[in-house]
């Protein structure tokens, strides 16, 4: 095949990932970032929220050989630890079995490793500081800036993977076209992050195989370890009203707003005042589009087409999901490319619209529901469940993150026959004892049809 270039917007996890199996099909792979290398120079303090590593994301690093190469910066976690409001506190597993954990990645060290083997992957290039400002459809052309001296030239879009993030400047370049249709919905709720360092002797502070959960109804603390024995936090909090980010605007207010409802926390936070002041407020907000490509010219991937909020964890996943099946489709179409861009539309854009709901949804349930003491026993249930029919019953929130090959729409429609179910059989029980399992079990079977006839095959093809 020649070595015909392929151009890339943004140099983010998703951006470097499919620019990495591009190079490998035998494509010139050029990318552009707006940004400084942050190999050399480090992402804005407060202002990332870590990363939750699962099945689909795993499944993407495996398919290039570098989930060796990542091993040394994950932390596992097996579940969630929940803080309740009297310090008490509660381990929910994630799932049954000893590998079903998903794992702490901070964006800044994921990204630089995949540079790093971007850097060494023939065919690639990676220009930094080279912000595309604007993409010019009738000539098929992006504008770029070089923002280390300020000059503009053009790239042509032959094809182009417009990779660049919730705000893309190639998607907002069509707003007002029926090309990709989006439509930006923020929560009127923001995020601000903090950080528990290491104890004294490098140990963690809290337990290291946990996401830590401070649910507080309307809003959160959340708490992920990271490897050096270090904690980062993240605030999530309505923008206005009583208890919001508007409400703590000095020390006082943040002080005694962390002794009410964090008092466990606080402690453990000795930047606390100075971060919850000075940090960025961060935005929440879910992207959908009509469409995602424009023929076989401009295909929207990652955020850029379907942002969503980070509740389910699954926003790198899935932007890694996509990398996934382009590549089977690049293997099986070439360079065909408004075949490959319409069939991955075709077969993934439901998927991100599902996966967008279950994120909403699972805010509330992180905040509010796992409260409730009919969660743990509706839990408990669906592992009984999932014991007794694992060919029919896998927990939606262990579809979502443990089985790379349930598509995201099937796991969201199973999951509501499934909950609906739940709630049916622990309507008037306290305990196991009280729930009639048998007569759950025979539910089961006859509203859910088994796994493996909706099972996707997202294993790379190549010739």
């Amino acid at each position: 095949m020649s070595r015909k270039t392929v151009n890339i917007i943004g140099a983010g996890q998703c951006g470097t990932l499919i620019a990495i199996m591009l190079a490998r099909h035998g494509f010139q792979v050029e990318v552009y970032e707006r940004f400084k290398d942050p190999r050399v120079q480090d992402a804005e303090a407060g202002r990332s929220i870590n990363l939750a590593l699962a099945a689909r994301g795993l499944n993407a690093l495996q398919q290039v050989g570098i989930e060796s190469l990542i091993e040394p910066v994950l932390v596992p976690m097996r579940g969630r630890m929940v803080h309740q409001q009297d310090g008490t506190t509660d381990f929910l597993r994630y799932g049954q079995q000893a590998d079903e954990v998903i794992y702490s990645v901070t964006r800044l060290g994921l990204n630089q490793m995949l540079l790093g083997v971007a850097d060494d992957t023939a065919n690639l290039r990676l220009n930094f500081e080279q912000n595309a400002i604007g993409y010019d459809a009738p000539d098929h052309t992006v504008h770029v800036r070089d923002e280390t001296d300020g000059s503009l030239y053009q790239v042509e879009a032959d094809p182009l993977f417009a990779a660049d993030g919730a705000g893309s400047n190639i998607r907002r370049s069509f707003d007002g076209s029926d090309t990709f249709g989006g439509v930006e919905t923020l929560l009127r709720h923001g995020y601000k992050e903090l950080s528990i360092p290491a104890g004294p002797d490098g140990r963690y502070q809290l337990s290291p195989d946990a996401l830590h959960i401070w649910p507080r109804g309307g809003f959160m603390l959340i708490a992920l370890p990271n490897p050096g024995g270090d904690f980062t936090l993240t605030l999530f909090l309505p923008n206005n009203g009583e208890n919001s980010f508007e409400a703590l605007c000095d020390e006082a207010s943040v002080i005694a707003f962390f002794a009410e409802h964090f008092p466990d926390a606080a402690p453990l936070i000795p930047n606390l005042c100075d971060d919850m002041l000075n940090h960025p407020l961060g935005e929440l907000g879910t992207i959908r589009c009509r469409h995602w490509h424009d023929r076989g010219n401009v295909l929207l991937l990652g955020d850029a087409a379907h942002a969503i909020v980070p509740f389910h964890g699954q926003g790198m996943n899935l932007a890694f999901e996509d990398c996934v099946l382009l590549d089977r489709m690049i293997s099986d179409y070439h360079d065909d490319w408004s075949t490959i861009f319409a069939r991955f539309e075709a077969e993934q854009l439901a998927n991100a619209n599902a996966i967008a709901d279950m994120a909403l949804d699972n805010y509330i349930e992180m905040r509010d529901t796992v409260r409730d003491p009919k969660f743990a026993l509706r839990k408990a249930l669906a592992f009984e469940l999932e014991q007794r029919l694992p060919d029919h019953f896998i927990p939606r929130y262990s579809m979502v993150m443990f089985h790379a090959n349930i598509p995201y729409l099937v796991a969201q429609q199973r999951g509501e026959v499934q909950s609906a179910l739940l709630e049916e059989f622990t309507a008037t029980a306290n305990t196991m004892d009280d729930v009639d399992v048998n007569a759950a079990e025979a539910a089961v079977k006859n509203r859910l049809p088994p796994i493996d006839s909706v099972r996707n095959d997202l294993s790379v093809r190549r010739s």
